[in-house]
């Protein structure tokens, strides 16, 4: 039996990966809460998504434009919320400025 380990540090093998992603694990970040990989040293993080990337998700397909509308919204909203954070943080910096000018005068 030839085993390819995809995480030495917790003996995964790519035949795993690819029943987690069977199972519905498409990203690294759900490989490593299936099984651990790839949440000790980081070296096989590459691996797993390389794997994903080869079709080891079937979920992808079925996802199609949808995922891809999904995902341009949800950085539509992280980029709204980076700039509403921004402009607070400015007029903090403003409101400071203009109270550090009145102690001066």
């Amino acid at each position: 039996m030839n085993r390819v380990y995809v995480c030495s540090c917790f003996g995964i093998t790519e035949k795993q990966v690819r029943e987690h992603a069977e199972a519905g694990a498409c990203t690294p970040r759900q490989i490593a809460s299936a099984s651990k990989a790839g949440t000790d040293c980081g070296s096989c993080v590459r691996s797993i998504q390389s794997i994903l990337g080869r079709g080891g998700c079937p979920r992808r397909e079925l996802l199609g434009t949808a995922a891809v509308e999904t995902a341009t919204a949800e950085t539509a909203v992280a980029q709204s919320a980076v700039v509403q954070a921004a402009a607070a943080q400015s007029a903090a910096v403003r409101a400071v400025a203009t109270s550090v000018g009145r102690e001066a005068a």
